[in-house]
């Protein structure tokens, strides 16, 4: 068994690696790798394990900075999961002793690997995050018996709203901009405009905007992946003064609807902070939160990383960011955001 770092060589066995095995996600795809390195100008160590030619495990990883200024190998970022994917445990413990030599190598305060299982029992837990995943039934309206009464209802208020979902890949630049607003809304700096045309362009047949419109305007849209048998709605938004014609509940049920139309068969509603707005929301579609086990091997480290909007020694800077003007939050969101991986 050998160790050894990707190269442009493998992409084709790493993808296939991918989307074959059973532990993999949308993120470990080599499409995400190249959407960091040219989003955010990460420096990528993509880590294989491979056997008389074949690989039997994978570990991504990107050298980052956070706002903290810690330096941090992280598997992966700006990505919900990551971290890694092996055939055995055997392979899995080569790959992760590998990873804790590179996180010394290159003198990074410390590893962060983001498994949806819980795989290394010696290291550290941040107990932060959950994810939701619900299963599809090709019959909507099963889809529809299975969410809480009262998102139900909203949506159905939605319906009578007239509001009207499209798919594909148009209305980037609208999307954006109530992305932005929505960012501006939380708090939170806006991601560059060029991730999302950089995503469009690395998953061409997989990756889709779908909007909601009122009377020919667009009043929401999520960016959604479509992997293997899932749905992954991913970055969303809608405008604040459409909240009353319950355009989120419309939308995200227009995007179960067309997954279970189109033969998926799990809706991954992602993760969210316990505690949040975001946890509440999607916790009323009747979808019960998973753990997520983000782990981490302390270097020059010797604490996790608290970087989240939770802390409240950031609250500040919240309501701060809140108040400027959203021109203002969207040229200095993309500068911000990349030191928040």
């Amino acid at each position: 068994m050998n160790i050894e770092f990707y190269t442009e060589s493998k992409k084709v066995l790493w993808d296939e690696y991918v989307q074959r095995s059973d532990k993999t996600t949308f993120f470990h795809l080599t499409g995400w790798k190249r959407a960091m390195e040219r989003a955010f100008g990460y420096r990528s160590f993509y880590l294989l394990a491979e056997d008389n030619g074949q690989i039997k495990g994978i570990l991504p990883l990107f050298l980052t900075r956070n706002l903290s200024f810690h330096k941090a190998l992280i598997s992966l970022p700006h990505a919900a999961y990551g971290g890694i994917c092996a055939d055995d445990k055997d392979t899995e413990n080569l790959l992760l002793e590998e990873a804790k030599k590179l996180t010394q190598r290159e003198g990074a305060d410390y590893l962060e690997l983001r498994n949806i299982e819980l795989k290394h029992a010696d290291l550290p837990i941040k107990d932060l995050y959950v994810t939701f995943q619900q299963e599809l039934h090709p019959d909507p309206e099963k889809n529809m018996e299975s969410i809480y009464r009262k998102t139900r209802t909203m949506i159905r208020q939605g319906i009578k709203n007239n509001l009207q979902s499209e798919i594909g890949r148009d209305h980037l630049e609208e999307f954006y901009h109530i992305f932005a607003s929505s960012y501006h809304n939380l708090g939170s700096p806006v991601y560059p405009l060029r991730l999302f045309k950089i995503l469009l362009e690395e998953f061409p047949e997989t990756c889709k905007i779908l909007v909601v419109k009122h009377e020919g305007k667009v009043l929401s849209g999520v960016m959604t992946f479509f992997f293997k048998n899932q749905v992954l709605p991913y970055y969303g938004g809608a405008l604040k003064e459409a909240y009353d014609l319950k355009v989120n509940n419309f939308m995200y049920w227009e995007l179960m609807k067309y997954g279970s139309e189109h033969g998926y068969k799990i809706f991954d509603f992602g993760r969210s902070k316990k505690g949040s707005g975001s946890f509440d929301f999607k916790k009323h579609w009747g979808m019960v939160p998973q753990p997520l086990h983000y782990q981490y091997y302390l270097n020059r480290s010797n604490q996790i990383p608290d970087i989240n909007p939770l802390n409240p020694k950031y609250q500040r800077k919240i309501d701060l960011w809140k108040k400027l003007p959203l021109s203002v939050t969207k040229a200095l969101g993309p500068l911000i955001v990349k030191y928040i991986p």
